[in-house]
């Protein structure tokens, strides 16, 4: 059964919960029955466009199971043709109506790219160079202001300002999700996965909050 947008991301607030607090829903767990049903089918309730860093699984951080996430993992959870098309072909070939730009903190591509503005080099390799520079518009701007006298808030900024950037290009870099956006309940939105208690803070294109629920605008 398709989940709406909301439903999807009130499912992944829950699993999100019991992961923090160190519970686990038994039915998030592998099994042969379960790998038999998805042999021939798929039907993910969520995208998620997450950073590779190891400590930020998304099917452990949000207690979710085989097939049910369609995960798009990349250093700093850029946003480039690829991962574009990735979640094009999700949200359109299995009507996945919520899609989610996982950040987090600490996120080594970001303190990479403010490491490269303060001292550039042409040490790194021009593929790790790609990745620096689509995260680099989100940090420049912050290196301009009294935060780059202070490394922890700046990074903490800049990895949200990175989330919304993807977010953001989801929005209104494709011609596919912004029609699905506005014909057919498709929701980005941005969220930050705390290292440190666990947590998934949804700050970006949330819409407004109920009791802890997400509800239409």
């Amino acid at each position: 059964m398709t989940l709406s947008a909301i439903e999807a991301l009130a499912r992944l607030q829950e699993g999100n919960r019991r992961f923090a607090d160190d519970l686990r829903d038994h039915k998030s767990l592998k099994s042969e029955r379960r790998r038999t049903e998805l042999i021939q089918r798929q039907d993910p309730f969520a995208i998620i466009l997450g950073c590779s860093d190891s400590r930020v699984p998304a099917e452990l951080v949000f207690d979710q199971g085989l097939g049910d996430l369609f995960v798009i993992r990349v250093a700093g959870n850029i946003v480039a043709p690829s991962q574009v098309g990735s979640v094009e072909f999700a949200a359109d070939r299995f009507r996945t109506r919520l899609v989610v730009v996982l950040g987090h903190s600490n996120c080594g591509a970001i303190s990479a790219t403010i490491e490269q503005l303060r001292q550039p080099s042409n040490a790194q390799s021009p593929n790790l160079r790609s990745i620096v520079e689509r995260v680099r518009p989100s940090v420049e701007p912050l290196m301009a202001t009294d935060l780059k006298d202070d490394q922890e808030a700046l990074i903490h900024h800049a990895v949200r300002a990175n989330i919304q950037a993807s977010a953001s290009h989801l929005r209104h870099g494709s011609t596919i999700l912004e029609q699905l956006i506005m014909d057919d309940g498709l929701l980005v939105v941005g969220a930050e996965y705390s290292l440190t208690t666990g947590v998934v803070e949804f700050f970006d294109g949330v819409p407004q909050l109920e009791g802890g629920i997400a509800l239409p605008q």
